[in-house]
């Protein structure tokens, strides 16, 4: 059994069942039978054998008649980490997916984006988004919002509200050509970045953090990159942005910044490559820059949707764990369609399979492999692992209550005494939101949601 230190710890409650989850050196760990205690902190207080029922509850002061018993069908796993989604591209999300990236961005983007100026417009949106994506069962969100940064606090309390763990970034950007009453100036985005993040720190929201957000270098000066990070530095913050997502941008980021020996390079330079750093899409990254990524202990987050959906590429993912660098998987609403991760485990799964049809000696992601990239694996990219990502005593308890079996569901239970780890796999392939009973967020039920009076 492994327990944090009991004395004085109060116990809110005890779960028995079967626990599926990720370690450093295990893609897929399964506990069966196992009691999980969450303290009112909503932390994980211990994890022991279910035969240990009747002693762990003198040791813990729980009534062993209150523990909640899992069905033979369900199992927890932890909560999936969305490290790349736009919040405010959900009202177009499953259209609009006609055109490569450039001109995509100002066909569709930028004027959808304009609109978040309409604070009513912004709350109806980004109240779907993260009701939508918890009931999906992402318990952790990267999120960009806009330039606008009332509507960019919003978003931070509405999930708050829900209890949704996120980073919610206020999108800098003031270099647009194609839509321009959708910039500002270096000053502007600046001064109100600074606004966005003191404003959001005073808040105190216990799982909301800001996190800087230079939309791509395409969209940024020179000065405007500078100034962002010497942000991010000064406040020890999180950072998020695009990189080679297509080689159309990599070619242009090339012109905009010829003095530099990259894309990697222009953000390292601009104090932008950090460990708290996660980077879209890096379809296009040479070996070199990953060597950088991996030196900085920055991250990428695979989008494997909108990859395919806008054309823009296919990562090789295999490729960036091999230079071990942080990899997580983002659903990129909405040039990916979908707000699922289940939709980006299956597309990660794809595109690696794809890549093995190409070429018959390449290394295909396992299954188990792309569900820890979707759980431990988010965490590490977003450096939030020491808070969530696993089952893991001291962590908080941010899961999923998985029935596979749940009465009209996806899925068809055929041979009925089948382990955990094909309820895994099937859930992982056939599943959607009807099999996710319970969503915790730090040992709080989130989802089903409860109705505000």
């Amino acid at each position: 059994m492994t327990s944090s230190n009991e004395s004085a710890v109060d116990i809110a409650h005890v779960y028995r069942g079967t626990f599926v989850h990720s370690t450093d050196h295990t893609a897929v760990e399964i506990l069966e039978d196992r009691l999980l205690g969450v303290d009112m902190e909503g932390k994980i207080a211990f994890i022991g054998s279910g035969q240990e029922v009747d002693s762990l509850s003198q040791k813990w002061r729980f009534e062993a008649l209150a523990v909640t018993q899992l069905g033979q069908h369900e199992f927890f796993m932890p909560g999936m980490v969305d490290t790349h989604i736009h919040a405010s591209q959900y009202s177009y999300a499953g259209t609009a997916l006609d055109l490569p990236l450039l001109q995509w961005l100002n066909t569709y983007t930028f004027p959808v984006e304009a609109r978040y100026k309409d604070m009513g417009f912004a709350r109806n949106v980004y109240t779907h988004v993260v009701k939508r994506t918890l009931r999906n069962g992402t318990t952790t969100a990267c999120y960009f919002a806009t330039i606008h940064t009332d509507a960019a606090l919003l978003l931070g309390q509405i999930a708050n509200d829900f209890g949704q763990r996120a980073l919610v970034g206020k999108v800098c950007m003031d270099t647009n050509n194609f839509v321009p009453h959708y910039k500002e100036t270096a000053e502007e985005s600046q001064d109100e970045t600074n606004r966005f993040i003191g404003e959001l720190l005073k808040k105190k929201y216990p799982l909301v953090r800001p996190v800087v957000t230079p939309r791509f270098a395409p969209s940024c000066s020179s000065a405007l990159l500078g100034h962002l990070g010497e942000i991010a530095q000064n406040n020890n913050l999180h950072i998020q942005s695009h990189i080679s997502e297509t080689k159309e941008e990599v070619k242009l980021v090339k012109e905009l910044f010829p003095d530099y020996d990259s894309y990697t390079d222009v953000y390292h330079k601009h104090n932008l490559l950090t460990d708290k750093t996660v980077m879209a899409h890096g379809c296009h990254l040479t070996d070199e820059e990953l060597k950088l990524f991996r030196e900085k202990g920055a991250s990428v987050a695979h989008c494997p949707n909108s990859n395919i959906s806008l054309c823009s590429g296919m990562l090789d993912a295999r490729r960036v764990l091999n230079h071990k660098v942080k990899l997580g998987l983002g659903t990129d609403v909405a040039g990916g369609y979908s707000p699922s991760m289940l939709d980006a485990v299956r597309r990660t799964l794809d595109t690696s399979k794809a890549l093995t049809i190409q070429d018959p000696q390449y290394q295909t992601l396992t299954f188990e492999e792309v569900f820890r990239l979707a759980t431990l694996g988010g965490s590490q990219a977003l450096s939030l692992d020491e808070h969530t990502g696993n089952f893991k005593v001291g962590k908080d308890f941010d899961a999923l209550r998985v029935n596979t079996a749940i009465e009209g569901g996806p899925i068809d239970l055929i041979n009925h005494g089948e382990g955990p780890k094909v309820l895994l796999e099937k859930f992982l392939n056939l599943g959607d939101d009807r099999n996710i009973a319970e969503v915790y967020v730090a040992g709080k039920r989130v989802v089903p949601f409860v109705e505000r009076p």
